[in-house]
């Protein structure tokens, strides 16, 4: 931002687009650099109607002749025999002085000047818009990056030039950073590092307490730091970048690129524990778990491999993250079928497995072996009666669905982006002035704010409006450790008190979002959008919705972009007359447009840029109605005659503007959430309201930006977690050769939702979108432990001739271990993201939630369902196996001839 007291806004405007904004625009990953409040330079001619007529000029010969004073024709040249010689003139007139003396009529012989009739004055392009910074004004460089650029490196090198920029600026002239996108991405960034390394350091840990030995500690520690160096890589590869949602993918891998190593290396150490040697220990073990490690290995792939592929808003944004999470799944998968057996061969000692241990050792050894034994007298019961373990399994498939409909949805998480957004709107009547003293007192109540560093205002025409009633304040937030409010919506709470003082003005505030999905920029974050090819029909149900949204609990700053009652002249022709007197409607309307509607007569050219000379009237004559009866219109003869005698002037009140959404007539109603209230709430109260109030079937209405991908996304997320289990289904169904195996190792999915919905309820949390990131992450861990299960169940089966009873029993008994190392170590690099430690950690929160909650959850019910279930399909496919062994013997009919007869 650059603004100052002393110098006219033109001046620092210059500076901001000639020095700052094309030595930014060079900048290598910079899109674009867009001056917000630009106010350049610009000639008014501002005419004193009375003067005009008592000379009997019309401001349309005012506007011939200042056109004609300032040409800018090609003048050729003229050429010699021995040279040529360019051809220049002075018909330029590059400054305010050059117009007061050009000459408009001649009156009794005499040269009538512009300076007898008005004034030519040094001015701005936009008169009623503005930007300041307390009581200076000023303007803003607004810079955008282009697409796959990095944004801290971008605005790395703004700061080096700072120092060049501030040299050749004027001292009065004050630089400064209104918002630095960079500042939330380095810090998020930070405290997303600091919690891959707590969750690495949490995961080692677990690893340690239950082998208690360092040795096989760090082989399986080993596999964390290959598994993140071969993902950085990859993602080197892949083009990607250090983002917030690929280190999300880093932390939450941490929890289970080190489970396939656990796996491999407690494998080897039962073995070792049976007295065998090390080296063979780690042949006989990986060959043993090797497909165990690549079933859990492809099917966690296939859980993504929907997520890749799925198109629109949400694919966009979940793409980099799931590549980068298959690509640590693909490397932690393949260090530890190569890399951990070998260490186990080269590292680990008989001694350390086999030997004796200290007091601690012996005593923590006791404490598993009583977590086992009571596993085992619990499994026994559950096995004794199996049909009360499915009911629980029932319930759990009800309670997913029941818990699903009722809890609170939304899109994204409401980050802390460092900033707070208000919007101002006066009457659709204000003036420019008035809107300008509303403005800078909303500015000095906001720049109290002890929770604020800096602030922006705005006021005039913004955006897609033009409009004079809008007004805009950006706030930027101080760091979370020094404001005394931490929690930004509390901050945009205490804002929206604090700013709805002013009668016969409404504030809004919102806290925006970090990403920002489609939508017009509305003074609300939320919009629902009415279409309708009848206007009455479309500005009268507008209204009532408008009306009937604001006293909806939970939904506050209603407003919408309805401007029906504008006031406004209306001038009548009377047609007859005008054309009698041979005045032509466009006449009248060229005369109005070059009074009030600002219009650009001509344009001065300079060496490096344009501006454009404007005609008007006078100030003094353009703040009341009485100065339409001072305009006069050159007729067929030559005289002048008065507007009023060709036109009827009234006032009435009328629509501003008409919006269009598409090709269809539109209004939009803007809304933001009251805290702790879900957006999935505020839509279903707005449908039913339309159902209660019987809006019309020829309305269309609809939810536009953020709440129309909210809309959306829960379709797509649906069809997503459907998709995802069923190629997972499909791809154990091809490793294991099987119909029914798939369905035991994806028995525990029920659960883990069960566990991931009531974590965020308990907490108060949104189903959001990256809480449907966390359960499809379940779908891949949770089967892991059933599939550890199910392998050594079946190779029992196979190789040792056990009933499936006594199969799954011991494979229960044997791999629980594992089964509890692996769960614990995912759910120890899951808990720091659930915390929602540091900043942008109430982003991460539901993710962590939901895998944390789920994965306590169905851990404790697939330690016993998966083993009944397993019985209950291997009895199934028996008996089926059984029937179709006797099914030709009993279709067989007595006497009946045989093909082989």
């Amino acid at each position: 931002g650059l603004s100052s007291k002393t110098l006219p806004v033109t001046t620092v405007n210059h500076y901001a687009d000639n020095l700052l904004g094309r030595r930014i625009s060079m900048i290598e990953g910079v899109a674009a650099v867009q001056i917000f409040g630009e106010q350049k330079h610009a000639v008014r001619i501002q005419l004193n109607p009375e003067a005009l007529t008592s000379r009997g000029i019309s401001v349309t010969e005012v506007e011939r002749a200042i056109q004609g004073g300032n040409t800018y024709l090609p003048t050729g040249s003229i050429t010699g025999p021995n040279q040529v010689l360019t051809v220049q003139t002075t018909g330029r007139m590059n400054k305010a002085e050059d117009y007061n003396s050009v000459i408009v009529a001649y009156r009794n012989g005499a040269p009538v000047r512009l300076r007898e009739v008005g004034k030519a004055i040094n001015s701005v392009e936009f008169n009623k818009v503005g930007t300041w910074f307390g009581d200076q004004q000023g303007v803003v460089v607004g810079v955008f990056r282009q697409p796959g650029s990095n944004t801290v490196s971008i605005v790395d090198e703004i700061n080096r030039l700072m120092p060049t920029f501030r040299q050749h600026v004027p001292e009065s002239i004050d630089l400064r950073v209104v918002y630095d996108r960079s500042e939330s991405i380095r810090s998020s960034i930070i405290d997303v590092q600091f919690t891959l390394m707590l969750a690495a350091f949490l995961v080692v840990l677990v690893i340690f307490l239950y082998l208690r030995n360092l040795r096989a500690t760090a082989i399986a520690g080993v596999a964390l730091p290959i598994s993140v160096i071969g993902t950085f890589a990859a993602m080197y590869l892949m083009g990607f970048s250090l983002n917030n949602l690929s280190l999300l993918a880093l932390t939450l891998a941490v929890g289970f690129v080190v489970d396939d190593a656990i796996v491999m290396l407690e494998n080897i150490v039962r073995h070792m524990e049976k007295g065998e040697k090390p080296w063979d220990a780690a042949l006989k073990g990986s060959r043993e778990i090797g497909f165990t490690i690549i079933s859990m290995t492809i099917s966690l792939v296939a859980v993504f491999i929907p997520v890749m592929f799925m198109g629109g808003m949400v694919g966009r944004l979940l793409h980099e993250f799931a590549l980068t999470i298959t690509a640590a799944i693909l490397v932690s998968g393949l260090v530890s079928l190569t890399l951990t057996p070998m260490m186990c061969s080269r590292f680990l000692r008989e001694t350390e497995v086999t030997g004796k241990h200290g007091r601690l050792y012996m005593a923590s050894e006791k404490f598993f072996d009583g977590m086992l034994r009571l596993y085992d007298t619990s499994l026994k019961w559950c096995l004794r009666n199996r049909p009360a373990v499915m009911a629980a399994f029932v319930f759990t498939l009800v309670a997913t669905g029941c818990l699903y409909v009722v809890i609170k949805k939304d899109f994204l998480p409401r980050g802390d982006s460092g900033r707070v957004m208000a919007f101002v709107e006066g009457g659709q009547d204000i003036s420019f002035e008035a809107m300008k003293r509303y403005q800078s007192e909303a500015a000095r109540i906001a720049a109290k704010d002890p929770n604020i560093a800096l602030v922006m205002s705005r006021a005039g025409a913004l955006g897609s409006r033009i409009t004079n009633n809008s007004g805009q304040l950006m706030m930027r937030l101080k760091p979370r450790g020094v404001r005394p409010e931490p929690n930004v919506e509390k901050v945009v709470q205490g804002l929206r008190r604090k700013l709805s003082r002013f009668p016969g003005v409404k504030v809004t505030v919102q806290n925006p979002p970090s990403i920002r999905i489609g939508g017009r920029l509305a003074k609300a974050e939320y919009q629902y959008t009415l279409q309708n090819l009848d206007l009455d029909t479309l500005y009268k149900w507008a209204g009532i919705m408008e009306r009937e949204i604001a006293v909806l609990p939970g939904i506050q700053d209603v407003t919408s972009d309805l401007a029906i009652a504008s006031p406004s002249v209306v001038i009548q022709f009377n047609r007859d007359k005008a054309g009698t007197l041979g005045i032509s409607a466009d006449q009248i309307e060229s005369v109005l447009s070059v009074s009030f509607g600002e219009r650009e007569v001509t344009t001065i050219y300079t060496d490096a840029d344009q501006y454009p000379v404007i005609m008007e009237l006078d100030s003094r004559f353009q703040k009341d109605i009485s100065a339409l009866s001072k305009l006069y219109v050159r007729a067929a003869n030559g005289k002048l005659v008065p507007l009023e005698s060709v036109a009827t002037l009234k006032l009435a009140v009328g629509p501003h503007m008409i919006n269009h959404q598409g090709q269809l007539p539109s209004v939009t109603i803007a809304f933001n959430l009251a805290p702790d209230v879900a957006l999935s709430t505020a839509i279903d109260s707005i449908r039913r309201l339309e159902s209660r109030l019987q809006v019309p079937d020829t309305m269309a209405t609809n939810f536009q930006g953020t709440a129309k991908a909210f809309e959306s996304s829960l379709k797509g997320m649906g069809i997503l977690i459907v998709m995802a289990i069923l190629v997972v289904y499909l791809l154990l169904g091809i490793l294991y050769e099987s119909f029914l195996h798939p369905l035991t190792i994806l028995s525990g999915l029920p659960s883990a939702g069960v566990g991931a919905l009531l974590a965020l309820m308990i907490f108060n949390v949104p189903l959001s979108l990256y809480a449907f990131v966390g359960i499809i992450m379940l779908i891949g861990i949770v089967k892991k432990n059933a599939i550890m299960m199910i392998d050594f169940a079946l190779e029992a089966q196979r190789k040792e001739g056990k009933n499936c009873e006594e199969a799954i029993y011991q494979a229960c008994l044997i791999r629980f271990r594992p089964i509890m190392m692996t769960t614990m170590a995912a759910f120890a690099g899951s808990m720091p993201i659930a915390i929602a430690f540091g900043h942008g950690g109430e982003d991460r929160q539901p993710l962590g939630l939901a895998v944390v909650g789920g994965l306590l959850f169905s851990h404790l019910l697939t330690l016993y369902l998966t083993p009944v279930l397993y019985i209950y399909l291997e009895h199934a496919q028996d008996w089926w196996r059984a029937r179709r062994a006797k099914a030709p013997t009993q279709d067989a009919a007595p006497g009946a001839v045989h093909p082989a007869e």
